[in-house]
């Protein structure tokens, strides 16, 4: 089976695999609920019925479908921003958490959490906290850009070094906020730093869609510069590509997409990472196919985390960055060795 043969059979089984985890995640918790049941709620909820005065309606909807519509969408959104990231630096070890995207957006959400009670207090926390956060991942991201890159070349090792340090600047100073916040402050900035889904409202659900529903419709269009990128920008600007255009389309969804996930869920790492080096291992470099399956791997991926951390540990929750670092970080050192093993020959 050749590896556009495997692509095209992925894509349907992730999207099946990703409905039905979505119906169990749903119908998974305290109150058990029958998967046809969780159907019947959610067509009666679209065709305008009034179940108000149903339990299980009331807890489908108004609890775990949030959750879950959030699970996939950030999910979604930091795979495809991980693969963008490795394309655009043509690095396969570029993740927003670990270059320091992810913490940069973490540290302006930080200092709105801390700094911003007036605002949040003015009831504008789904703007402001969003908007925050996107600044903060594209300050880093332009940062790390401009440090890493010099002659359109980009050095890996600079890259992750920037990388690293950035990161480190921005803990020390969401550090300095933690130090001086007051306990109700300290609880929120403790929930960014290790990531959660326990706090997900149809506000949050709302507030994601917009860069969520941005970045779907932008795959089609970078797919093409991506392939043509990853012969190198003069090859590509000679193939018709305006690679300027598509480094900065690129760098706001990414700064876009990740800026808005830490601000809803907290710094969840490794996703951006594990899911497109998995699927280029499967299916090859392609961005046209290995785009729309991060989407659906991603989402897999984060929902199936956050269903096992708000079940192994019932009735606490584990935070749901604490499964993905144990997922990933084997993953990142395999990789790392992987390339090592590949210089040494």
């Amino acid at each position: 089976m050749s590896r556009r043969e495997r692509a095209l059979l992925l894509l349907p089984t992730l999207a099946t695999l990703l409905c039905v985890l979505a119906i169990f995640a749903i119908g998974h918790g305290p109150l058990p609920i029958a998967p046809h049941r969780v159907i019947g709620i959610i067509i009666g909820a679209l065709r305008g019925m009034d179940q108000s005065s149903s339990r299980e309606a009331l807890v489908v909807l108004d609890i775990r479908l949030p959750r879950v519509l959030l699970a996939i969408m950030i999910g979604a959104n930091l795979a495809v921003s991980g693969a963008l990231m490795q394309s655009l630096f043509r690095n396969p070890l570029a993740d927003p958490a670990i270059v320091g995207v992810s913490a940069g957006a973490a540290l302006a959400a930080a200092g709105i959490i801390v700094l911003g009670d007036k605002y949040l207090a003015a009831g504008l926390p789904f703007v402001t906290l969003p908007a925050g956060a996107f600044s903060g991942a594209l300050a880093t991201t332009l940062i790390l850009y401009l440090i890493a890159t010099r002659d359109r070349e980009t050095s890996i090792a600079t890259l992750l070094l920037a990388g690293i340090a950035l990161g480190a600047l921005a803990g020390a100073v969401t550090g300095l906020l933690t130090f001086v916040a007051d306990d109700r402050q300290l609880r929120d900035l403790t929930f960014w730093s290790l990531g959660s889904l326990g706090g997900a409202t149809w506000d949050k659900v709302v507030a994601l869609a917009f860069p969520f529903v941005l970045l779907l419709a932008a795959l089609p269009f970078l797919a093409r510069g991506l392939n043509a990128l990853a012969i190198g920008e003069a090859e590509a600007f000679y193939l018709g590509i305006p690679v300027q255009r598509l480094k900065i389309a690129v760098i706001v969804l990414v700064a876009l997409a990740t800026g808005a996930s830490v601000a809803a869920a907290g710094i969840i790492g490794f996703v951006g990472i594990v899911v497109p080096q998995l699927l280029r291992l499967i299916q090859g470099p392609e961005h046209r196919l290995l785009l729309p399956a991060c989407v659906l791997l991603g989402a897999l991926l984060l929902l199936a985390a956050d269903t096992c951390a708000r079940t192994i540990v019932a009735p606490a929750e584990l935070p749901i960055g604490i499964l993905t670092a144990g997922i990933g970080a084997p993953f990142f050192l395999w990789i790392l060795l992987r390339r090592r093993q590949g210089f040494d020959g």
